[in-house]
């Protein structure tokens, strides 16, 4: 376990106007150039956080002013994803230090929690906490872990199929779940043992790339492949799949809201789509300009975010946006 001192950068930015969608419906907010934001998660204060993946920083973003600082992670960082703990740090997967890395806002402590040096370069991906306050983590390299943040210990898993784990998400009551993308399969842990389940989707090689729950304790899915939603019920074992519009759809990110409306980035249509399970209809956000690239959405009520990586924007969506 490493720590650090905080070194930040502050940047105001400005608010960035889309003439297709109302204002009080949509903002968009630029981030410093080549940050490359790839993560987003809602803060504890009501700032938002993001990884800064080509700068190895974690990005804070005020919605309300604009301002944003970024906190540099340490040497050779590449931070994949961030979600908030329920200590109100942030916790970060970081490809690039191959470590589990925290910042604590109100500190502004930087800790690094390297993973066991046979178990070099994971490509860490995505984490999520458990009912029991233990944090899970996967990597593209195939593997999965968990970290006790109380002790800083660590345990590696070898993934089913070998290569990629990609996304993961808790349930309501703290099971966990994570996607495959390279082996286009849904994982469920047992966080007693820590044994993945294998759990086939019924489309073929579709991709499996990012999982969320929703308040239910379904589990939907992104399938890259296929370019399609799905959804999958633990207390049954049923699969329902819902293709995207377009020609080419290419589903990345998913998140669920607190309403239970699925949330998915498409890179076949440059957009994020919010899609009504009870009507079974997609709304289209398009991106703030082409190349938006949203490789994750979270949120917290009333909003989601959308970093776009491929422009250095972080696009807010008022949820209930028609």
């Amino acid at each position: 376990m490493r720590s650090g001192t905080w070194i930040g950068l502050l940047v105001v930015t400005a608010l960035v106007a889309i003439p297709a969608l109302a204002a009080d419906r949509v903002q968009v907010f630029d981030l410093p150039a080549g940050a490359h934001p790839h993560d987003a998660a809602p803060a504890p204060d009501g700032k938002i956080w993001y990884t800064a993946q080509a700068q190895g920083a974690l990005g804070i973003l005020d919605p309300a002013t604009g301002a944003v600082e970024q906190v540099a992670l340490g040497d050779g960082s590449a931070p994949h994803g961030v979600i908030p703990g329920p200590d109100g740090k942030a916790w970060i997967t970081d490809g690039g230090q191959n470590a589990i890395v925290s910042f604590d806002p109100a500190a502004r402590k930087v800790t690094a929690y390297p993973l066991p040096e046979d178990r070099a370069y994971a490509n860490l991906n995505t984490a999520a906490f458990d009912g029991a306050g233990i944090l899970w983590f996967t990597g593209q390299s195939g593997i999965y872990g968990r970290l006790d943040p109380a002790s800083g210990k660590i345990e590696v898993f070898d993934a089913p199929k070998g290569r990629g784990p990609y996304g993961i998400t808790a349930t309501p009551d703290g099971e966990i779940y994570f996607a495959s993308l390279a082996g286009s399969y849904v994982g469920h842990v047992d966080t007693k043992t820590g044994e993945a389940t294998v759990i086939e989707p019924p489309t073929p090689r579709q991709g499996a790339r990012r999982v969320w729950a929703d308040s239910k304790g379904n589990v939907w899915v992104s399938e890259w492949n296929a370019g399609q939603i799905s959804r999958y019920t633990p207390s049954t074992g049923a699969w329902r799949s819902w293709r995207l519009p377009g020609d080419q759809p290419r589903a990345y990110a998913v998140y669920v809201d607190d309403k239970d409306m699925v949330w998915l980035s498409d890179f076949g249509t440059n957009a994020v789509l919010r899609f009504d399970p009870a009507t079974e209809t997609f709304t289209s956000f398009p991106g703030s300009a082409p190349g938006a690239e949203v490789r994750q959405i979270n949120g917290r009520p009333g909003a989601i975010f959308a970093p776009e990586s491929g422009i250095d924007r972080l696009m807010v969506v008022r949820s209930d946006a028609g």
